[in-house]
């Protein structure tokens, strides 16, 4: 499996992993000309022909029949060229002393703090893929990209994570919620805010702070929970040193978790080094390898030694990663392979 950028020919692909994905997946929507765009966009941005606010580095995780089986993206920064709400999460205080009450009521505020981060977004691999070091490949290889070119990115990372939803996609917060301001139903606001369409929420939402007791129990037992289906995504980020900070999505009340980009640990333990070929064992620990280079990005995962400043593989990954004995690499340890080489 390698990690690289998207290409024209992948859209039929991309368009098949997309209906497979479902409701809730907006960043990438089902119709083949707005993805088309995206694609062609993203090839600009892996050129260096656009500037960092307008940046969406798309992949595509492929397997060594060239099929396609995931897709992934980050945003150079979020909010420059249009709006990127969401709600932080405060308290307000409230008292009466002559009667002896004083009451702290969580509130919801609308704001754009997080405007010029960067964000992960748009990850989905396929159900059969979901194993081995697939998924840890398809949303970390992104952070690796991130750690050898880190002026194309903010000083934070971002990533908006999926809130609760039942199985025809009704979110208990956007019903308690925004359905009273936008009088549309969950997937129909979601679906003009994946397509860039987010004017409409700072005419129609509420200034004001909101008060938390007003939602429905349910509403409020969603403020900052993560789907089922993205508890994954969201453990292999909380391992990166990713966390929620106290902002949700305003749709369906899901977590917007943060890490500064330099505290990020592939970021921060990557490593460069020289390739060399040999034959490492099954014993041998797993490494995130990239091949350092931007618009013919390869990633791979696999198993390699160590020794000095040079990493040792074998021919077929030096192969997926089409490099030299000799060429520069920048290699990560995966999360746990980390903690068993520090207990040896």
């Amino acid at each position: 499996m390698i990690v690289r950028p998207v290409k024209v020919s992948d859209l039929p692909a991309l368009m098949t992993l997309v209906q497979q994905a479902g409701p809730g997946f907006t960043t990438l929507p089902a119709n083949e000309d707005r993805l088309a765009h995206r694609v062609r966009w993203a090839q600009r941005a892996f050129a260096e022909q656009v500037e960092r606010a307008d940046a969406d580095y798309l992949f595509v995780l492929e397997d060594d029949e060239s099929r396609v089986v995931g897709v992934s993206a980050m945003a150079g920064a979020i909010g420059l060229r249009e709006p990127w709400y969401n709600y932080r999460l405060g308290v307000t205080v409230s008292s009466a002393p002559d009667l002896g009450i004083q009451r702290q009521i969580p509130t919801l505020f609308l704001n754009n703090e997080l405007t010029g981060q960067s964000e992960l977004c748009s990850l989905f691999l396929r159900h059969d893929q979901r194993v081995g070091s697939n998924g840890r490949l398809l949303s970390l290889g992104r952070l690796l990209f991130v750690a050898e070119f880190p002026h194309l990115f903010g000083e934070k990372m971002i990533a908006e994570l999926r809130g609760n939803a039942d199985e025809q996609g009704c979110s208990p917060f956007w019903d308690s919620l925004g359905r009273h301001f936008f009088q549309m139903d969950f997937s129909h606001a979601d679906h003009l805010s994946g397509l860039g369409n987010k004017a409409f929420i700072a005419e129609l939402m509420p200034r004001q702070p909101l008060y938390t007791c007003l939602l429905t129990e349910a509403a409020q037992a969603a403020i900052g929970q993560t789907h089922p289906n993205t508890e994954p995504a969201l453990k292999i980020l909380q391992a990166e040193g990713f966390a929620h900070k106290g902002y949700i999505d305003i749709f369906d009340g899901g977590p917007v978790i943060e890490a500064p980009v330099r505290n990020i640990r592939t970021v921060r333990d990557s490593l460069e080094l020289t390739l060399s070929l040999g034959s490492p064992d099954d014993q041998a620990p797993l490494w995130l390898i990239h091949n350092r280079r931007l618009e013919n990005c390869r990633i791979t995962v696999a198993r390699a030694r160590r020794v000095g400043d040079s990493l040792a593989i074998d021919r077929l990954t030096a192969k997926r990663l089409q490099l030299q004995p000799g060429n520069s690499v920048r290699a990560v340890m995966l999360p746990h392979q980390q903690q068993q080489a520090a207990a040896a």
